[in-house]
This record gives structure tokens, sequence and C-alpha cells, in this order.
């Protein structure tokens, strides 16, 4: 009966070394207002300058969103006070931003796919930190005037996961491009979420209510599935135009509600004009020739990981959603000899299982190189798939450790060698004739009997495949 309708706001932390307009260090480590300067203090007689890297790591974003480059550009004051804010205004594009017009492509687990278009990314500086103390708020200004790229997508997202879709892919992208960390924990990743319903079939836009300060997937589609229900209900019990307002609302998890916020301003309240202290910002087809040059994309890895490793469209798509795991992959690859099919499974199942707390792919303590060696002694049977869980498992615990020391030392190599087993399966046949009466007798299902007891007799050492052909043959 109703359509829902999206739009994305998402602030992106640029991980310059100094900050947007000052030579003041980016980084929160140190003690409070220290990273400071009278530029980002807006103490009188300060004049910005524009950080050029900020303009480089725009560029290769507008490159990655396939989108129009603006060879001039414009700084304007957008006025408003808040206390983490020196200036009283922030610097930021309106008018006319460094990038517009992109355009992103999400995908579905059926094959399909989805284009959301980018309406803007535009430069901005973000403001300081409140930090509240009981009846006591502090304030810490080591932010104020970060480099910010703000990027604002068109209202063409029809469901929570369309936008959950959408903000993995740019999250992964501006880890790919190597342009901001986007750590949501962190806030140098921060989502405005916009919603709003209309009738099915109706093209006119509705009230939109922005949720503010969500910072993680999990809870932006809970607030959008919130949100969306709150203004349904509303709709059908014809209190919508009482009830939904333009507005700024938040997510409460542990009430599991947005709550109001304050109202929704509009542009003019915040006296918009063209910033005086800041030329046009000109970006020189020298400029462009370097700075359009970027890495490869999730997109075109996962192309490349299909057609050159022979993937299904999901592994590749899972192996490339995040930039670790596909470096970590592809330095698997390099090993002579790995499997990829193999190697997808370890990578994507196994070794994520173990990474605990703290842990993750890129400090894990078993690296690329010795899963790709664990990998080649499965494939080359010397372990068995049960027994390179014990491997890695010891080798989680021990990072001093080699993969065919270990195996050696926990005595996992798998016996191969057809004189032992058949001797195994001798006594194993010998011991228990009964049940070989009975599975001749038709009661095939005691075939798994046999083979475990001979597994159990080589303490899992016997080549499993071998141990049950070994095993057919004889019973037969």
């Amino acid at each position: 009966m109703f359509e829902v309708v999206i739009g994305l706001e998402v602030h992106v932390q640029l991980n310059t070394n100094t900050k947007l307009f000052c030579s003041c260090p980016t980084s929160f480590n140190h003690k409070q207002n220290t990273n400071t300067c009278p530029t980002c203090l807006a103490l009188p007689g300060a004049l910005p300058v524009l950080n050029k890297e900020v303009v480089h790591k725009s560029i290769m974003l507008g490159t990655a969103l396939d989108a129009t480059i603006n060879k001039v550009s414009y700084f304007d004051r957008k006025s408003y006070f808040y206390p983490d804010s020196p200036t009283a205004y922030q610097i930021t594009q309106l008018y006319t931003p460094i990038v517009e017009h992109g355009k992103l492509q999400i995908d579905f687990d059926d094959g399909s796919y989805k284009t959301i278009r980018v309406n803007r990314a535009h430069i901005e500086a973000d403001a300081g930190k409140n930090i509240h103390d009981g009846d006591i708020s502090k304030v810490d200004l080591n932010r104020a005037g970060t480099p910010l790229l703000e990027i604002v997508s068109e209202p063409d997202m029809r469901s929570a996961e369309d936008a959950i879709l959408y903000l993995k892919k740019l999250h992964s992208i501006i880890r790919y491009l190597n342009i901001g960390d986007a750590n949501m924990q962190e806030g140098s990743f921060r989502v405005d979420v916009n919603v709003s319903i209309r009738p099915k079939g109706d093209e006119k836009l509705y009230t939109r209510v922005e949720i503010k300060n969500i910072n993680s997937f999990k809870f932006i589609q809970r607030a959008i599935e919130l949100e969306v229900s709150r203004q349904v209900e509303a709709w059908e019990d014809g209190t919508y135009d009482e009830e939904i307002c333009q507005e700024t609302r938040l997510f409460d998890q542990v009430k599991q509600e947005t709550r109001s916020m304050r109202g929704k301003e509009e542009a003019a309240d915040y006296r918009y004009f063209p910033e005086p202290d800041l030329p046009k910002c000109v970006v020189t087809d020298e400029m462009m020739q370097i700075y359009t040059q970027i890495p490869e994309l999730p997109d075109a890895k996962k192309e490349r990981f299909v057609n050159e490793y022979g993937m299904n469209d999901y592994n590749a798509m899972v192996i490339t959603s995040a930039v670790e795991m596909a470096n970590f992959f592809e330095a698997m690859m390099e090993e002579n000899g790995v499997s990829a099919k193999t190697a997808t499974t370890w990578l994507t199942v196994e070794l994520p299982a173990r990474l605990k707390g703290a842990m993750n792919i890129t400090n894990s303590p078993v690296d690329a190189k010795k899963l790709a060696l664990l990998v080649k002694r499965i494939d080359d049977k010397t372990i068995s798939g049960k027994a390179a869980k014990e491997v890695l498992d010891f080798l989680m615990e021990n990072e001093d450790t080699d993969v065919d020391g270990v195996i050696k030392t926990l005595g996992l190599k798998q016996v191969t060698d057809t004189g032992a087993i058949e001797a195994m399966c001798d006594e194993i046949i010998a011991a228990n004739p009964e049940k070989v009466e009975q599975y001749k007798g038709g009661k095939e299902k005691l075939f798994g009997f046999f083979v475990g007891q001979v597994m159990k007799a080589s303490k899992g050492s016997a080549n499993p495949q071998v141990v049950n052909e070994i095993l057919k043959v004889k019973l037969d």
C-alpha cells in the first residue's frame, strides 16, 4: 500500500594529516584542546588556507562514483551557533560543490542490481565535540576544522535493505580508495537518514523526517523500520498531518523508537552566503590527470576474481566487500599451488570464526602466507580438513610457529600408505563379525561405523578417501 522513500547523507572524515584550513594535526589521541590554532579557534585576523590533499581525495571519490568533477567550485558560509563551533558558522559548499551527479550500484543476493544516484559530494569543516559530564558540558575543539566530505544521495532507495547495501558499498569504496578509515564507532563515517512514505504509484514526495547520529548498519536498518512503521500508522490513523512534520529525530536503541530532537531547519535558516575569506577552488587539467588515478574498486575486483579464479559471484562479492579481505586473499594466491576454492572457504569461514575480541584480519596471528600453506596441505592430502582445524587453532594461540612444524608436533600428518590402512581395516572387520554380517544382509548404513572405527584406530590420521575405497572392496 505504501512506498518508502529514503535518501542518505553521509559525512566522511578524510584521513589527511592536517585540518581543512590550517596545519593542526587531525589526530584525536592528544590531550583535549591541544590540536588547535588561531584559525580553528576563529581568533580575529586568522584566515583559512585550503588543504590541497582534501581536493585530491574529493576528486578520487568523484571518479569512483563516475561523477562530474567541477573544475571550479566555491565555498559558502553556513551560519549556526553551537558551543562546539567557535566560528558560529561552518565553511561548506552549498551552491557549487566539487563533485556532482554521480552514481553507485548496489547488488542483491539474487544477482539483480540497482543504481542509486548521488546528488553531490561537497567539502566542509567539522565542528568540535561536546562532552557531557553530569550537569556540566565541556567542549573539545581538537576536531574543529577536520576535513569532511558530505555525500548526498538522491531519494532513490525504497527499503532499509537498499539503504544498507548503499552504505556498505560506499563504505567499501572509501576504504579501497584509502581516503578515510570510515570507522563508524569513532564517528569518521556518520550517517543521516531521510525517510518518508507515500501511497504506491504516487510520485509526490511527502514530509521527510531526518534521523541523525546512528553509528552502526544494524541500528540504521532498525531506525528506518521503526520510523516507517510510525509514519504508516499515523497515515492509517488519519493523524499524518498532525504527527509527521519536517524534523530531526534520534534513534533510541534501548527503547527501540525514534524520538524528536528539534525542528528541521531550511536552507534560509542558515543564512548561506559566499565565503569571503576563501577564493574559488580551481582544479587544473594536470590535477585531473593525477587525482583521477584510483585503485581497482570492489566491482572491478569482483569481476576479475570471478574470471581469474573461477569463483561464483557470491564468494567474489564476500571477499571483495572489504579491501583488507581482498588483499589477504590475493596474498594467499601468490603462493604456488593454492586452490582458490579451498582458500575461499578457509578465509571466509574458518579464519573469521577464530578472530575474537580486538583481533581482525589485519592483525590476525595467522597471516596470508600461513593460511595459504595450510590450504596447500589440505589439498595435497598431507592433512585432513578436520586435522587442519586443529592446526589452525594451534596457530592462532601460538603465533611463532609454522604450519609443517605444527602438523609434525601434533602428529596430524595423514596416513596414505594403503598397506597400513588395509591392515587397520582388516583388524576392524575381524573384530566385528556380527556387524559385517548385518552389513552384508542389507544394513548399508553400518558402512559409516566401519569408517569411523578405522579413523579412530588411526587417531584421525588415515586418509578418509583411501579408507572408504579399501573398506568398500573388503566388505563387498
